[in-house]
């Protein structure tokens, strides 16, 4: 009888193959495993709820929620089961009026790949979770993709830059766990990345995203946006970014939201335990990867304007400038109005000539009416 060695020896070369084959790919799957410097949260009754409790602002007609009485899609066929990851992407690829059909209870959607938008499916594509939705990214992938600049999501126009197209509205929904780190080219925006045509979001929640954790100037924990339409606002109403020790987002610049050239109105908001993580600023000082400015709040640009109206910033922290608010208008044509909002208790940062926790140029035009900055 041979023993278990010489044995050994006789094994066909095609299963030693097979073996090799098979270890490589479960070295390759240890890869795609979530962040291990993400602790993935999940989604109980009492987590922070959307918007300032105490925001009141007035909400223009503009920046209402989208009647999805009449949807183009469905997802599901009334149990949260059906509702699955895929179902979600090939609706978002057709665009349209989304909603889902999971049941009467709270679920959420595992997605393992990000769900994109395709510029030439619908002009308008609105996505409705019914405070019903969470969507996460497993620690692992962003979550959702617009770029109407890129070619493989399809050009419709010789401007994409500036296209009116696709309107996108997101509402009623969580996102959580969103990781963008493994993004190089489109990098940034943890749990969204758009540019082009126009965002609206109302009732979300973001908690627990993050993007890359160093840089001059990627940033956008939860969000990154470029190029709005003839550079019309991103609305964010009543929605809230963390709002809680462990539901932050996290980024190199913007804990929260990041974007270059583009103006908000935020309304009846809540931005905290966000953080901005880099170091080092923009340009990166010498010996240092950069960034670590805008806790919350990361804009950069020209002609540009940040509203916020009836929101609260408290809590949010950074390495480098502006633990609220990093504000830059490199040719003084943007400004910022702050209106019946509370900005608080941020952490961290320096550079502060006019107001505490906002970085910005002293001559930049900033009007504050009815607010607490302190």
């Amino acid at each position: 009888m041979k023993s278990e060695t010489s044995q050994l020896k006789y094994i066909p070369f095609f299963l030693i193959l097979i073996g090799s084959f098979f270890f490589q790919k479960c070295t390759s799957n240890q890869s795609d495993n979530a962040d291990e410097n993400q602790d993935l949260i999940e989604i109980t009754d009492n987590d922070p709820a959307a918007g300032n409790p105490n925001g009141s602002a007035t909400i223009p007609a503009e920046a209402q929620l989208e009647d999805v009485s009449l949807p183009d899609q469905i997802i599901g066929d009334g149990s949260p089961e059906s509702c699955t990851a895929q179902a979600f992407i090939d609706a978002v690829a057709l665009g349209g009026k989304i909603v889902f059909d999971g049941g009467s209870e709270p679920f959420t959607i595992q997605l393992d790949e990000a769900a994109k938008i395709f510029n030439d499916a619908s002009n308008e594509v609105v996505i409705d979770g019914g405070g019903l939705v969470t969507l996460s990214g497993k620690g692992k992938t962003r979550i959702l993709y617009m770029n109407t600049c890129d070619e493989d999501q399809h050009w419709t126009t010789s401007h994409c830059q500036n296209q009116d197209h696709p309107k996108l509205t997101l509402q009623n929904l969580t996102f959580i766990n969103g990781n963008s780190k493994s993004e190089d080219k489109y990098d940034g925006g943890g749990a969204i990345w758009v540019r082009g045509g126009r965002l609206k979001i109302i009732n979300c929640r973001f908690f627990n995203n993050m993007c890359a954790d160093e840089g001059p100037d990627v940033g956008g924990g939860a969000l990154r946006v470029f190029s709005q339409y003839e550079n019309m606002p991103v609305y964010l109403v009543n929605c809230t970014f963390g709002g809680a020790e462990g539901y932050g987002n996290t980024g190199s610049n913007g804990g929260a939201i990041s974007s270059i050239g583009v103006s908000w109105t935020i309304i009846n908001c809540l931005f905290s335990h966000n953080q901005a993580i880099g170091n080092g600023g923009n340009p990166a000082q010498a010996d240092t990867p950069g960034g670590g400015s805008g806790g919350a709040i990361y804009n950069d640009g020209n002609t540009m304007t940040l509203d916020i109206r009836g929101s609260l910033l408290e809590q949010n922290e950074v390495n480098t400038h502006g633990s609220s608010i990093f504000f830059v208008t490199n040719d003084l044509s943007g400004n910022i109005i702050i209106d019946d909002s509370v900005i608080q208790n941020n952490i961290g940062g320096t550079w502060y000539p006019v107001y505490p926790s906002i970085s910005m140029h002293s001559d930049t035009e900033i009007t504050v009416t009815n607010s607490l900055i302190e």
